[in-house]
């Protein structure tokens, strides 16, 4: 059967860092564009970056620039997403998708994860 699963997330200190791994079954990552997005309690979901298939990373956010970086290991037939000096803003649970168009709009990505939680807090 076909899935995303994320992994990777915890408690983490604010200035700390986590890196998430999103793995692939049943299909290849590298013929699909990967988004991350995160979902904080009692807000919408947002992108924050997409890796597309030639590795171009595209953010959705300016907020996260500069501190997340996503990267893609075919041979792992994964995607990870690396968070550094991370904030209590950042405390969402955290999501992969794929879509074959290049890194579009959330609404475009049309086969997800089920999330991994991110807590950023002292």
């Amino acid at each position: 059967q076909a899935q995303l699963v994320e992994s990777g997330g915890g408690l983490v200190q604010p200035g700390g860092s986590l890196s998430l791994s999103c793995a692939a079954s049943g299909f290849s990552l590298n013929i699909l564009n990967i988004g991350w997005f995160r979902q904080a309690p009692g807000k919408e979901r947002e992108g924050v970056l997409c890796i597309s298939t030639n590795e171009t990373s595209i953010y959705y956010v300016d907020s996260v620039k500069g501190r997340f970086t996503t990267s893609r290991d075919n041979a792992k037939n994964t995607v990870s997403l690396q968070m550094n000096s991370l904030k209590p803003e950042d405390t969402a649970v955290y999501y992969c998708a794929a879509s074959s168009l290049t890194c579009p709009s959330i609404y475009r990505f049309n086969f997800w994860g089920r999330g991994t939680q991110v807590t950023v807090s002292s």
